[in-house]
């Protein structure tokens, strides 16, 4: 063999990685056996030894577009050529950044019209969590700082956010965790109990007024919760469960913050996710699709009540980034919101969801450990267990989900999951054969890890 074929290359490669580099949820043994992307197109990624998979994540929830859109690529470069980088700080402002706001403020919930901008997620929910504290200070209840947010809910990494994320996997390395975080169970449908004569959306969503109750409202400033959880699973809930969650918040005075980092922008097949229900929060967090990917730009943006106190106050907000409002990450987002407009992405993710949900169905709802197969827009996931009838999970130990994992890349697919459950969120540029494809790809890997239906 060649030292210059594609897996002498690709080989040498995984060394230098290995001898260098610490990578997000950093396993040695894995990435020995990793993959080298050096290409993408469409929603294909290429590996350096040149095998071709689908992108069956776009990325990591956020390559909406798919790779290798030249608009995005030629607004970041325009902008580079002309103010690569400026301050966001107060008494700085850059065109784009005041465009992007504008644009962003005629596109979501009608009373949310002021934005914060950051570098993605977890940023994003650490800005939230210091929004509130301080916009009840404001008001003159500084008692007012707890967070509570859902098992399975997952909203970045950095200390307090890994604390208001719901699985419990990433706690134990870094524990203590900060005070003040509380979770309450996921809506969850396949698996959420409810009481006898309660619908279970409603009576999800009660363990929200329970908690507060239990905390006191006098303490707590904040509910966040994913309009459909993403990496948790991808748990759409009972339809009728986020207009109770409304209802509470604005009963105890707790400020509604929807973490819209995967569902904002169109992949579930509207532009912002309660959008579905026709409930408005008081805040959002927002990032990935806002650039599909292609530069690191997220944000919070808060409704008029909560802005007038600020603008009012005479303080200063001691809350910045040095990357806030980066003109070449506001350049990409424009250009984006363009091609989410022209191309319809909002539209594609809706239609193209539906058959991928649709054949994910017909495929594997049949099969006898294939406990649920669920999804909204280019969201689906497949939920594998021991027993189907009692809904009995398989041991960690037998690594199912891992299993199906390994077998669907070997067939051409790449994706990511949740123990045994089987996450799938292509880029809204899918074409038809792709999403068949992936179907087919999902279905024999399920039946080269557990038989045949």
């Amino acid at each position: 063999m060649s030292d210059h074929s594609p897996a002498v290359s690709k080989s040498k490669m995984i060394e230098r990685d290995r001898s260098h580099l610490i990578h997000s949820l950093h396993n040695s043994l894995q990435q020995a056996g990793g993959h080298v992307w050096v290409k993408g197109h469409g929603a294909t990624l290429t590996d350096a030894d040149g095998k071709e998979f689908i992108d069956g994540l776009s990325g990591l929830w956020n390559v909406l577009a798919g790779h290798g859109q030249r608009d995005l690529v030629t607004a970041a470069a325009r902008q580079m050529e002309t103010l690569p980088y400026c301050s966001g700080y107060a008494g700085s402002s850059n065109p784009r950044a005041i465009e992007l706001a504008e644009r962003i403020a005629a596109l979501t919930y009608p009373s949310i019209n002021h934005f914060f901008f950051t570098s993605g997620g977890g940023e994003s929910s650490e800005t939230a969590f210091k929004l509130a504290r301080y916009y009840w200070r404001l008001k003159g209840q500084p008692e007012k700082t707890k967070v509570i947010s859902r098992q399975w809910g997952y909203h970045g990494v950095t200390l307090a956010a890994m604390s208001a994320t719901g699985i419990a996997s990433y706690w134990p390395m870094f524990e203590p965790r900060v005070p003040g975080f509380v979770q309450i169970p996921s809506p969850y449908p396949y698996r959420y109990q409810a009481p006898a004569g309660v619908s279970p959306g409603v009576a999800a969503a009660n363990e929200l007024e329970r908690a507060i109750l239990r905390e006191g409202a006098e303490t707590v400033a904040m509910f966040l919760a994913e309009p459909v959880q993403g990496a948790g699973g991808v748990i759409v809930p009972q339809d009728d469960y986020f207009r109770r969650i409304r209802e509470i918040c604005d009963k105890h005075s707790v400020l509604f913050v929807a973490d819209e980092v995967i569902t904002g922008f169109g992949r579930t097949g509207k532009m912002f996710g309660l959008e579905h229900w026709g409930v408005e929060p008081d805040a959002i967090c927002f990032a990935k699709a806002i650039t599909s990917g292609y530069f690191p730009l997220g944000g919070v943006g808060i409704n008029d009540r909560i802005a007038e106190v600020f603008e009012v106050a005479d303080k200063v907000w001691m809350h910045a980034f040095t990357y806030s409002a980066h003109p070449v990450g506001c350049a990409v987002a424009l250009a984006m919101l363009d091609l989410i407009k022209r191309e319809d992405l909002v539209g594609q993710s809706r239609d193209k969801g539906k058959l991928l949900l649709t054949g994910l169905k017909q495929a594997l709802a049949g099969h006898p450990h294939v406990g649920d197969v669920r999804g909204l827009g280019l969201m689906c996931g497949i939920e594998y267990v021991k027993n189907k009838a009692t809904k009995e999970e398989f041991p960690p130990e037998d690594k199912i989900g891992p299993k199906v994992h390994a077998a669907a890349q070997e067939r051409g697919l790449f994706s990511r999951l949740r123990g045994d459950v089987y996450c799938l969120a292509p880029p809204a540029v899918t074409t038809p054969a792709e999403i068949e494809r992936i179907v087919s790809i999902t279905k024999e890997a399920t039946e080269a890890v557990l038989g045949r239906s």
